[in-house]
C-alpha cells in the first residue's frame, strides 16, 4: 500500500471502552454479563458510572475513567488516538437529549478517523463480539497522519 496508509493491528486482546447513556446502563449490564466469557479475555475500560456498575454487577474488571459529561467520552477518544483503545461497545440513546453531545459525536468521529470497531446498540455490539475476528488478530489501514500533514503543508 502507498505512504497515505500506515497499517494497525488489533492484538488477540482487545483493549475495550464501554458505554451508555443512563437509559441504556440496564441494557448494557446485562449484555456484558451475558457475555462475560468472552470479555473476561480482554482488557476492559469504560466512562465513570457505567465502569463501575458493570464491574459491580458482572465482577469483570472495568478501568474506570471520568463520568461522560464530565470529560470520559474525551477521555477515550484520546486512548483511541494513543493507539490504546480497539474496539468501543457505546449504547447510546438516541431518544434523549445528552448535555455533552458534542463529547460524543466527537467520539464517534475519532473511532471512524482510526478505523475503530464501534456498536452503538446491542444488534451491533452481538455481531462485533461474536465475530471471528475477536479470536485472533486484525490488521486495519489507518491515514498515515504524519504524511498527510506533511502533504497539507505542501499545498499551502
Amino acid at each position: 500500500m502507498n505512504n497515505e496508509y500506515i497499517t494497525f493491528t488489533i492484538g488477540k486482546q482487545k483493549r475495550i471502552a464501554l458505554i451508555a447513556h443512563d437509559g441504556k446502563k440496564p441494557e448494557l449490564i446485562k449484555w456484558c454479563d451475558d457475555h462475560k466469557e468472552i470479555l473476561k479475555n480482554h482488557f476492559l475500560c469504560g466512562t465513570g458510572t457505567t465502569a463501575r456498575m458493570i464491574a459491580e454487577a458482572t465482577g469483570l474488571p472495568v478501568k474506570g475513567y471520568n463520568s461522560g459529561p464530565l470529560g470520559g467520552d474525551q477521555q477515550i477518544g484520546a486512548k483511541i488516538v494513543e493507539g490504546n483503545i480497539d474496539f468501543v461497545i457505546f449504547f447510546s440513546d438516541p431518544l434523549e437529549a445528552q448535555p455533552h453531545d458534542p463529547d460524543i459525536k466527537a467520539l464517534m468521529r475519532i473511532s471512524q478517523v482510526y478505523d475503530i470497531p464501534m456498536a452503538i446498540n446491542k444488534a451491533t455490539a452481538d455481531f462485533l463480539i461474536t465475530s471471528s475476528f475477536m479470536d485472533g488478530e486484525y490488521d486495519h489501514d489507518v491515514i498515515n497522519f504524519q504524511q498527510n500533514v506533511i502533504n497539507r503543508a505542501n499545498t499551502l
